[in-house]
């Protein structure tokens, strides 16, 4: 047996931003929400669009249950259209997770878990699905952090850095 020599190189592959599938599976079975964590940088300061919650008028950031087809990224964006009027880049890496229980409304004591996906807001409409419902307000990430009720969503916040344009070359390697 000859001995041939063995590529070592090791790939890393680009994390890949894969559609949620829903098929045989009810959305309301389902207990992971994706949230967007919308942020805009003035003056060199980070700020933080928070919403009120429809019932209980608590300040929280926009999200909701998985779509079919759609990624945590772009559902999370979605999300921040529908509940703040914000548009923008989402970015594919989560930013961590946190959990809560509902406490209202048809599912009230479902606990959920929800991935954060940072959304960098280039426009802010005043007409929007849920204009109605909520108020919105930007604060500090300092502040934000301190208005929010979830202690892993308040970590999540205290922390958060806007990310950095990944610069790629192509070499070829």
């Amino acid at each position: 047996m000859t001995n041939r020599p063995v590529n070592k190189r090791i790939s890393h592959p680009k994390p890949i931003h894969v559609p949620v599938r829903l098929a045989g599976r009810s959305k309301r079975a389902l207990r992971t929400q994706f949230a967007a964590l919308c942020y805009r940088v003035v003056e060199g300061e980070v700020e933080v669009l928070l919403i009120t919650s429809r019932r209980r008028k608590r300040w929280i950031i926009p999200k909701g249950w998985p779509m079919d087809g759609r990624s945590g990224a772009q559902a999370a964006a979605q999300e921040a259209w529908e509940e703040a009027g914000a548009k923008g880049k989402a970015h594919p890496r989560c930013l961590g997770v946190y959990s809560y229980t509902k406490v209202s409304g048809p599912r009230k004591g479902l606990p959920c878990l929800v991935a954060v996906f940072p959304v960098e807001v280039s426009e802010l409409h005043e007409s929007f699905p849920e204009r109605k419902q909520r108020k919105r307000k930007w604060f500090s990430v300092r502040k934000a952090a301190s208005k929010v009720e979830e202690p892993e969503l308040r970590a999540i916040l205290a922390g958060f850095r806007p990310p950095t344009p990944r610069h790629t070359s192509d070499t070829g390697n």
